[in-house]
Parts: structure tokens; C-alpha cells; sequence
């Protein structure tokens, strides 16, 4: 048997992820969770990534149809939509910081109030309440009342009902009962990372396992075996001088995990592309998400998205739109394109389908 080599893993991490577009629901539940961001260049990041794996997704779509599908708004390792699935795993959560009496005594006025409501504004909260300003973790003025909202929906709570011109309007949650085995709970946490991120480098791993303190900072002492358990129970392999994990059940070298002659411009936060160290083992460029850096540092551009072609990524696209019409500034990491017919028209379907799905006109 032929050991196996970065090509494969390269094959395997792009086939895997960029599986044949389905429909909404599916692909929450495929991907197990989708990472939000609010920045819009060209459109928000859970857009951008949800389009490829999508049939005929058009920007917002998960927004405008999150009350009727089954997707929680909630903190994973990073800040997006869970499945229920996985929602149920994470609580009933408790943050690191312990609340004193009377901070519960508010949670439970403000839980009851919007309770009987059904969903509540933040603004209807602060009207009833009138709890006043706090400073915020930025150094500014907030609303009391929002602070307290995103607290108790970071416990679970509250739950995000749907949005209004952005703000969340919430719903009461009924708390969960902790489970019996905080261990396998866990491992099945560390199976929804590896299912999405896989293959993944045993530094990237380690690196995901330890961000969830964030979704689980009541275990936050247990994430030490539950990584040593994971590398034990996980298909693995070493390729130049480095392991790599993935699924039970795959196998990277399997001529199954086929790439299509398409161009793909990839949001930062996509899975294919979110792990930056797994990024450079596997392509061989650093690639940065450039948004809060000085525009004088940029390199690729403010909200560079990484220009893959068939499983190479070999350059990326600064997209906007203006005047109704998308924009697109490429750079690639030669010094030119690929040469040839089959690149120019794999690339001018691309930006035509970004077009579509943001609702503009292209070329």
C-alpha cells in the first residue's frame, strides 16, 4: 500500500468539504456548524461559505429562513449556526465568571418577561427594565440590558427567535439537564471538528480542541483527555514528519475524493481554508485574514479570498460591488495565471455564479 502523501491530503480535505451542493437544511446539518461574520466583501461570511454547498443559494438566505429551520444561533469555537444536535451537547453552559445573586435575580425578571412575551426586542428589555449603561469590553458605553441579553443567551437561557435589520430578538429557553457522560460528550464535540475540518494536522487538532473552552468552559479541565483520547481513537497517518487525523470510516488516499475543474473564491472562514498552519502544510503560502490589519500592512488585500483551482489554491480575489456590478481584483501566487482556455472559463463561471447569488450583475 502506497504511503500517504500531501497530495492526497490535499484531494481529500477539498473533495470532502466541497461535497455536492444539497439543500439548506442539509448542509447545517452536514456541516454541524457554519462560522458567522458580519463583514459583507461582497457578502457576509456564512453566505459565502454556505453558497458552494448549496443548491441555488442567494445571499441571506439563512437569515430569512433561520425561524423555520432547525439551526440555533450559538458559540462553538467560534461565534455561527449549530444543529439542535449540537446545541443540546454544549449546555446547560456555564461561563467561567460566576454570577452573584443578584445578577441572577435580573436574568430570571428579564427570562419570565420574555417568556410571556414569546420573543422580545433588546430594545423592548431595556425599555421595561430601564437598567441603564455599562462599559463594554471595548472600553465604551453599552446598554446594561444587552450585555445581560447576550449573557443569558450565552448560557442558554435565552435563544435567538430571528433577526430584525440584524438585532437578535430573543426567546425563552427551558434549561437543559447536564449529562451522564461528560467524556463521551465530549468526544462527540471533538467529532463534529474533525468532521468539519478534517484532515487535519496534529497542531491544528490540538489548536480546535483547545478552543473549545469557549463552547464548554465547564469542562474546560477535561479538554486535556478528551484531545489524548481523540488521537488515540482517530484514523491517523504521518506525512513528512507530521500527523494528521480524520474521520473513521475515510480514507484519504481513496479515489472516491474526486476534484471537479472549477474555481473557487473561498470565504476566510471557510472550512477548507480556516486553519491557516493546515493551510501552508498543505499549499505551501501563507495565507492571512487581513480585515483588522493596518492598510498600509496588507499584503493581499482587506478581505482576500483564496482563489482555489481544481485542489490547488493558487492565488486570491478582493471582491466589492459597485453600481450593481461585482468587481474583482486578483493576485496569484506566481507570476501569472494558469495559462489555457479551461482557467479563464472555470474562473469567469465563478465570479458569474457570486454574481447570482448576490442578487448583481456580472461582465
Amino acid at each position: 500500500m502506497a504511503p500517504l502523501t500531501l497530495a492526497d491530503l490535499r484531494r481529500h480535505a477539498v473533495a470532502r468539504s466541497l461535497f455536492t451542493p444539497v439543500t439548506l437544511p442539509q448542509a447545517i446539518a452536514r456541516l454541524g456548524f457554519v462560522q458567522a461574520d458580519p463583514i459583507r466583501a461582497p457578502a457576509r461570511a456564512q453566505d459565502l461559505t454556505l453558497r458552494h454547498r448549496v443548491k441555488g443559494y442567494r445571499a441571506g438566505d439563512l437569515e430569512r429562513r433561520y425561524a423555520a429551520l432547525k439551526v440555533e444561533e450559538d458559540f462553538f469555537v467560534n461565534y455561527g449556526f449549530v444543529t439542535p444536535e449540537l446545541h443540546a451537547l454544549m449546555h446547560p453552559r456555564s461561563a467561567l465568571r460566576e454570577w452573584p445573586a443578584e445578577r441572577w435575580a435580573e436574568a430570571e425578571a428579564v427570562w419570565h418577561f420574555v417568556h410571556a412575551r414569546g420573543e422580545a426586542h433588546p430594545r423592548e428589555v431595556d425599555d421595561h427594565f430601564a437598567h441603564g449603561h455599562t462599559t463594554n469590553g471595548f472600553g465604551g458605553r453599552s446598554k446594561a440590558s444587552t450585555q445581560l441579553l447576550d449573557a443569558m443567551h450565552y448560557r442558554g437561557l435565552l435563544r435567538v427567535a430571528r433577526r430584525e435589520g440584524g438585532i437578535r430578538l430573543y426567546a425563552a429557553h427551558q434549561p437543559q439537564t447536564p449529562p451522564d457522560d461528560v467524556p463521551a460528550t465530549l468526544d462527540r464535540l471533538v467529532d463534529v471538528l474533525v468532521m468539519k475540518y478534517a484532515p487535519l494536522p496534529q497542531p491544528g487538532l490540538r489548536q480546535l480542541v483547545a478552543m473549545l473552552q469557549h463552547a464548554v468552559p465547564q469542562w474546560k479541565g477535561q479538554l486535556r483527555p478528551a484531545l489524548q483520547r481523540a488521537m488515540q481513537r482517530l484514523p491517523h497517518a504521518e506525512v513528512d514528519g507530521v500527523r494528521w487525523f480524520w474521520p473513521a470510516g475515510e480514507d484519504p488516499a481513496s479515489r472516491r475524493w474526486k476534484t471537479e475543474d472549477r474555481v473557487r473564491l473561498l470565504a476566510p472562514f471557510d472550512p477548507v481554508v480556516w486553519d491557516r498552519d493546515r493551510f501552508e502544510r498543505l499549499w505551501g503560502w501563507a495565507y492571512r485574514f487581513e480585515a483588522y490589519t493596518p492598510p498600509a500592512k496588507r499584503v493581499r488585500g482587506y478581505y482576500a479570498m483564496p482563489l482555489l483551482w481544481r485542489d490547488e489554491v493558487i492565488g486570491w480575489g478582493n471582491l466589492s460591488v459597485a453600481d450593481g456590478r461585482l468587481q474583482a481584483r486578483l493576485g496569484y501566487v506566481g507570476a501569472a495565471p494558469p495559462s489555457g482556455k479551461d482557467f479563464q472559463r472555470a474562473l469567469d463561471a465563478e465570479l458569474a455564479a457570486i454574481a447570482d447569488c448576490l442578487g448583481v450583475s456580472w461582465a
